[in-house]
């Protein structure tokens, strides 16, 4: 431009530089029916693991606001970069919570500003909410973990594979141009729920190679398609049960073996295979709807579970201590001590003051004057490393 000022696309360019995930822009990644993308049967598996977690994701956030959340079935497709950006509002809170150990791979969620400030205001009962600050962003990361340990937990199910993790939550809210997108193509979970009577959207984002390799190690299909397929086998067993005429129809199998079936022998159809035995429906009597025990893995996303119950203490009291500052004397020294001395501490005049909760260090502020009373300003939160050396 003729007077050296950016345009707003040439900002968002220069921005979208800043991810390093993100290939060339004259090289837009394929979008979905591209060589190497995800087959209709892949996306319609992922999608039924999606649909599960709705009531799952609001249970968590109904746990952690406090008030009635309910999602309506997500919609998920396969998209890049470019198809993404247009759908997102110009500024979202991007929580990136990677998943780990048995099938790795990136995943992120992605929130506008609205919805991120009700749910931090609503969990920690503050309405005056009207900015996403750093203790904001920590509690909707929390509840964030929270859905993600569900989502680890139904991929556990459809898998088997008890090793799958997720790193720690890292959320940052800026322009939605430095969202950390996973290179190439990737699926998108958009989900729509209504919390506290209002609504909202949200975005969870997987890595193509992630959700493969999720369908795969599930089998390639839905439950739904599971229990088709069992109908279909069990079709195709009571045909040839009739081939050849030498075996009377179900009706009169059942009558002959109900006397064995009275006293507990379990029966076994001939010419079936040892791993699939016979089950007699009885008459005027629905037939049980029998599946395999699924336990759940003990040692898996640890922070996960723990994130989650989180809720259940909110109404708990804790010590919370400002200090002024600290000084060591000797015995003499104290004994000493009578009105008008004057004790020099280990601060600096107009050095901040350490915020404890239960004697440990978690903050900084400055001293202020409410009224008639005194009151801290908290100026900086202590990162969890300062955390650790306070305490060894």
């Amino acid at each position: 431009m003729s007077d050296g000022a950016l345009s707003q696309d040439e900002i968002d360019s220069l921005l979208a530089g800043l991810d390093p995930s993100m290939g060339s822009a004259s090289a837009p990644s394929p979008r979905q029916g591209g060589g190497g993308g995800l087959s209709p049967n892949e996306l319609k598996a992922f999608k039924a693991m999606m649909e599960e977690l709705g009531d799952t994701h609001g249970q968590t956030l109904s746990m952690m606001t406090g008030k009635d959340v309910s999602f309506s079935p997500p919609q998920v497709d396969e998209t890049d970069r470019d198809g993404m950006l247009p759908s997102m509002p110009e500024e979202v809170l991007a929580i990136k919570v990677d998943m780990t150990g048995g099938i790795p791979g990136d995943h992120l969620f992605l929130l506008p500003q609205d919805v991120s400030i009700r749910i931090a205001a609503l969990s920690n009962q503050d309405e005056s909410l009207s900015e996403l600050d750093d203790m904001a962003i920590s509690v909707v990361s929390e509840s964030v973990s929270s859905m993600t340990g569900s989502a680890i937990n139904t991929f556990t199910e459809r898998t088997g594979n008890r090793s799958i993790q997720s790193s720690v939550a890292d959320g940052a809210f800026g322009p939605k141009a430095i969202a950390r997108f996973p290179a190439g193509n990737f699926v998108r979970v958009s989900y729509s729920f209504n919390l506290d009577g209002s609504p909202y959207k949200m975005w969870e984002i997987y890595s193509q190679t992630f959700v493969k390799d999720i369908v795969a190690a599930s089998g390639g299909q839905s439950q739904a398609g599971m229990g088709m397929q069992q109908q279909g086998n069990q079709g195709s067993m009571g045909g040839s049960m009739n081939m050849g005429g030498n075996f009377p129809p179900m009706g009169g199998m059942q009558n002959m073996g109900s006397g064995q079936q009275q006293m507990g022998y379990p029966q076994q159809m001939m010419g079936m295979g040892q791993g699939m035995p016979y089950q007699s429906p009885v008459i005027g009597m629905s037939q049980p709807n029998v599946q395999p025990v699924q336990f759940a893995n003990l040692g898996m996303s640890q922070h996960s579970s723990e994130s989650g119950n989180i809720g259940l203490i909110m109404d708990v009291y804790m010590e919370l201590t400002v200090e002024l500052g600290r000084t060591k004397k000797l015995i003499k020294d104290i004994l000493g001590i009578g009105e008008g001395t004057i004790i020099e501490l280990d601060k600096l005049a107009g050095e901040p003051v350490d915020i404890l909760v239960n004697h440990k260090l978690i903050a900084k502020g400055e001293v202020v004057v409410i009224d008639e009373n005194f009151g801290v300003r908290v100026t900086e939160i202590v990162s969890p490393m300062e955390r650790m050396a306070e305490m060894s």
